[in-house]
């Protein structure tokens, strides 16, 4: 493992070649409409950007280590996990307010976390080796109700569903393996040999295939949704810690930490297609990465300088950077629904 993501000496050298102002630098297609959320796990806080303009227009107080974040359905909400701790925040976007605190008692340490279209949040909670999954309120009183689902591995960190909610799929790295979900009868299936240190994953819009990242092995593995069968080993770069399917399901990205880069792959053919440079440098701990709903940009989280890259896909380079808190990492994005151009 490279360090807690190894904090170079020359991090301060990082932050002057990275903080490249969205005054100095403009996207080659105009900026979108919308909030990006930032989730800093150094100051327990959630950043809140304008897209258009790239300025933080709000940083709000979060629980202990806030890590990933999820966007209701509507988007109008979001949600961010206390990774320290045993509870989820809930945000009011548009007002840039936490309106809720769901304590997730007795599991512990939440990690990654997604909001389903039937209102349920699920989270993996590795402190207690299970994935948690939090209904949505009912009753006079809007209560919500908490169910666990047992992994019975260590390291239950990252989870992607499948697009119909029946499955889901849990990255267990001090395991070596991924466990697959029933969320209907909330109980597991199996779990697959998936390498090294599994963390990242990501499941193809059509829900045939899951991608997922071996960051100790250099290496992406592919299976079948379905069958559950291996389909493809792939190389990748340095430490993949993350994967992202493009909206049109056409290019997987892997987040490869130690070249401080992106790789592309061909999702149909499993092939490499590509690489582009983010930062070039494992100083920049580049983790999370997240694309625009239309799939023009892609946002890297690098945690070293506390910056987000603004990736146009399209270029094939770094377009913007925009000042995060410390260590941002999680994040969440909203375009505005009418002002979004295509």
């Amino acid at each position: 493992m490279i360090g807690k993501y190894a904090r170079a000496s020359s991090a301060i050298l990082l932050l002057a070649a990275c903080s490249i102002s969205s005054e100095n630098v403009a996207a080659e297609s105009d900026p979108l409409s919308g909030t990006l959320l930032v989730g800093n796990k150094g100051e327990n806080s959630l950043s809140f950007i304008d897209l258009e303009s790239g300025e933080e227009t709000a940083r709000r107080d979060t629980g202990n280590q806030p890590h990933e974040i999820a966007i209701s359905p509507d988007g109008q909400l979001a949600a961010i996990v206390s990774y320290g701790g045993e509870s989820i925040d809930i945000f009011d976007i548009a007002a840039m307010d936490k309106i809720e605190t769901v304590s997730l008692a007795p599991a512990r340490r939440p990690h990654g976390i997604l909001w389903l279209e039937d209102g349920r949040i699920i989270a993996t909670t590795e402190g207690s080796d299970n994935v948690t999954v939090v209904s949505a309120p009912t009753g006079e009183t809007q209560q919500r109700q908490i169910a666990m689902i047992a992994t019975g591995q260590k390291g239950s960190h990252m989870l992607a569903v499948t697009p119909d909610r029946s499955r889901a799929f849990v990255a267990n790295m001090q395991s070596g393996t991924v466990s697959v979900l029933d969320l209907n009868k909330l109980i597991k299936i199996t779990d697959l040999p998936a390498g090294t240190v599994p963390e990242g994953l990501a499941i193809t819009p059509d829900g045939k295939t899951v991608w997922v990242a071996d960051r100790s092995g250099d290496m992406i593995r592919v299976f079948d949704a379905e069958s559950l069968q291996e389909l493809a080993a792939i190389k990748t770069g340095k430490f993949p810690i993350r994967v992202a399917i493009s909206p049109d399901g056409k290019t997987a990205v892997t987040s490869d930490l130690g070249d401080g880069a992106l790789g592309l792959f061909d999702v149909a053919t499993r092939e490499p297609a590509g690489k582009i440079t983010v930062s070039g440098s494992a100083d920049s701990r580049q983790v999370t990465i997240l694309f625009s709903p239309d799939g023009k940009m892609l946002y890297v989280a690098e945690t070293g300088p506390d910056m987000i890259a603004e990736v146009d896909m399209t270029a094939g380079k770094v377009v913007r950077r925009f000042k995060a808190g410390a260590d941002g990492d999680g994040l969440g994005i909203v375009i505005d629904s009418v002002a979004a151009k295509k």
